[in-house]
C-alpha cells in the first residue's frame, strides 16, 4: 500500500458511499485509477467489504460484550476461525497484553449471550476468559 491507496481509505472511512468521481476529484486522479486501486485492494484483502452504520438502537442487538481469551499454545488463528464463523459474533480481534483474542458478541437476549459463552469457553485451547457487557457506544465505525 502506497500513500494513495492510504488517502483513499481515508476517504472511504468518511464515506463510503462516495461515488468514484468523487472520490478521483478528492484525491486528484481520474476515475479509473480510483476503480483500479479499489479492485486491487478489494483482491489484496486489505477491503475485505462495505458496512451501514446506523443510529443507536436501529438494528442492533440488544445485548453487546467484548469477551477476552486466553489461547493456549499456537492454536489462536483456528480458534479465531470458529468463533469468527458464529453468527453472534460481529468480530474478533487480535491483542497483545493478557489476552489473546477479544469477540465483540451481539445477541437478542442475556440467556443467548450466556448460551455464546459457554460454547466459546468449551472450545479446546482457550485457557481463560472474562466477559464485559457493552452498556452504550458514544461513537462508532466499522
Amino acid at each position: 500500500m502506497d500513500e494513495l491507496d492510504n488517502r483513499l481509505l481515508n476517504a472511504l472511512h468518511r464515506d463510503a458511499r462516495a461515488s468514484l468521481s468523487e472520490l478521483a476529484e478528492l484525491l486528484g486522479v481520474t476515475r479509473t485509477t480510483v476503480r483500479s486501486r479499489l479492485q486491487r485492494l478489494k483482491q489484496s484483502g486489505e477491503i475485505v467489504g462495505f458496512t451501514v452504520v446506523t443510529r443507536q438502537g436501529v438494528s442492533e442487538s440488544a445485548v453487546r460484550g467484548l469477551m477476552m481469551l486466553e489461547i493456549e499454545g499456537r492454536g489462536a488463528e483456528r480458534i479465531r476461525s470458529r468463533i469468527a464463523a458464529m453468527r453472534q459474533v460481529r468480530a474478533v480481534h487480535s491483542t497483545n497484553g493478557s489476552w489473546d483474542l477479544i469477540a465483540e458478541i451481539g445477541t437478542d437476549t442475556l440467556d443467548e449471550l450466556d448460551e455464546v459463552l459457554f460454547q466459546i469457553r468449551r472450545m479446546e485451547g482457550i485457557t481463560r476468559s472474562e466477559t464485559n457487557l457493552l452498556l452504550s457506544t458514544r461513537k462508532g465505525r466499522s
